[in-house]
C-alpha cells in the first residue's frame, strides 16, 4: 500500500486498477502507482472519447440544448465537454480538436477579459475562472488571452479577497426580484450591470470555482491574492454560503468529476495544488471527513447530501470511480509532495 493510502480503512487502489474502466486504470497506474504506461494518446483513442469528438462542430464548439434567449447554449455545452476532455482524459493543445475548442472559448472573451455569454451580457467570474482553469491545464497558461482573463478576475474581487456567485454588477442594487434577475441573465438587450459593491462578503461557491484558475496557473499559484482567497475558501468548509445561490451546507458534500460547482473535493483539489499544508486545521478536518466517509468497497458516494439524492446506476458507479481517483490524487499531493516556500499553514 502506498504511504498516502495508509490513512484509509480500505486501500482504493486495487478497485481502481481492476475497475474495468481503461482510463481510470491508466491514470491510477500512472499517477498513484508510478508505473510506466503507454503514451497518453492511447487514452485519447478510447471509444467513448472518439464518440464525444464526433459531435464537435466545425467551429470547435458543441451544440447545446435549446436555451433561454441570450444564453449561449453552445458556450455552456462546449465548456461541459471541454471539462471532460481536459480534466478526465487530460487532452492538451497538441490535439487539434482541443485546439479548436479552445479557440471557440477564447472567441467568447470580451475586451475587458472575461468570458461572457452564459449569463447573457452579465459578468460571470465563477464561469470565467472555471473555463480559464481548463485552458491553463490544456497548455495555454502563457497565452496573453489567459493573462487578460486572470487580470480581470483580480479586478472584480470583493474587498475581502474572494468572489461572488453570479455577477458582481448586481451588488449595487439593494434587491432584485426573481423576474428581474431572470431577465438580466437571459435578455441580450440588457446592458452589462457595472454597479459594483465590493464591500459585500465573498461567496464560497463562486470563490471555489474562480480559485481553480489560480491553482492551475504556475505564475499565480502562490501569489498573495491566491493565498488570501484560499484562506477564505477553507474557512467556509461545511458551512452555509454567504449568498443565496448554493447556500445550503450540503452543497459541500455533493461531488462531481469533471468539476462543475464548488464542493469539498473540488476545493481540496485546488488547495492541494496551491500548496496548503496538511497540518492546517481546516484541511485536517476536511481530509478526515473523507476518510470517515469511505464506503466499504473503497469508493466514495457522489452525494452525502440530504437535499441531493444519489441513485444506483452503472453511470453513477463509473462516476464514483472517477471521484475516488480524484480523492486519491488529493491525498497523494497533501501527504507525499513537498511544497514551495509561501505555502499556507
Amino acid at each position: 500500500m502506498s504511504d498516502w493510502a495508509t490513512v484509509f480503512r480500505i486501500d482504493p487502489l486495487p478497485l481502481l486498477l481492476a475497475s474495468g474502466e481503461p482510463a481510470v486504470a491508466y491514470f491510477a497506474r500512472r499517477d498513484l502507482v508510478g508505473e510506466t504506461v503507454p503514451p497518453l494518446e492511447t487514452v485519447w483513442e478510447l471509444p467513448e472519447v472518439q464518440c464525444l469528438l464526433r459531435h464537435q462542430q466545425d467551429n470547435g464548439s458543441w451544440k447545446g440544448a435549446k436555451a433561454a434567449i441570450g444564453v449561449k447554449g453552445s458556450l455552456v455545452e462546449t465548456w461541459r465537454q471541454f471539462r471532460v476532455l481536459v480534466q478526465q482524459y487530460q487532452f492538451d493543445r497538441r490535439h487539434p480538436a482541443l485546439g479548436k475548442a479552445a479557440e471557440f472559448l477564447f472567441s467568447c472573451q470580451t475586451e475587458e477579459g472575461d468570458i461572457r455569454g452564459i449569463l447573457a451580457n452579465q459578468y460571470a467570474p465563477y464561469y470565467t475562472g472555471a473555463i480559464l482553469s481548463l485552458l491553463i491545464q490544456a497548455g495555454y497558461a502563457e497565452d496573453p488571452r489567459v493573462e487578460r482573463g486572470m487580470q480581470w478576475l483580480l479586478r472584480v474581487r470583493q474587498e475581502d479577497g474572494g468572489w461572488v456567485i453570479g455577477s458582481p454588477g448586481f451588488l449595487g442594487i439593494p434587491l432584485l426580484s426573481w423576474k428581474e434577475l431572470c431577465d438580466l441573465t437571459s435578455n441580450p438587450a440588457r446592458e452589462t450591470m457595472r454597479v459594483f459593491n465590493p464591500s459585500r462578503p465573498f461567496s464560497a461557491a463562486g470563490t471555489g470555482m474562480v480559485l481553480r484558475a489560480f491553482a492551475a496557473h504556475p505564475a499565480y499559484r502562490n501569489a498573495p491574492e491566491t493565498l488570501k482567497a484560499a484562506r477564505l475558501l477553507k474557512s467556509k468548509f461545511f458551512q452555509e454560503d454567504n449568498w443565496s445561490s448554493y447556500r445550503h451546507s450540503d452543497n459541500w458534500i455533493r461531488f462531481q468529476f469533471p468539476f462543475w460547482w464548488n464542493n469539498l473535493v473540488s476545493a481540496l483539489d485546488s488547495l492541494s495544488r496551491i500548496g496548503m499544508a496538511k497540518e492546517d486545521p481546516d484541511i485536517q478536518c476536511a481530509l478526515q471527513w473523507l476518510v470517515d466517509h469511505q464506503l466499504a468497497d473503497g469508493m466514495w458516494k457522489l452525494s452525502y447530501s440530504h437535499i441531493h439524492k444519489e441513485t444506483s446506476t452503472a453511470r453513477n458507479r463509473t462516476a464514483q470511480l472517477w471521484i475516488t481517483l480524484t480523492i486519491c490524487r488529493i491525498f497523494q499531493r497533501f501527504l507525499e509532495k513537498t511544497y514551495p516556500v509561501g505555502s499556507l499553514v
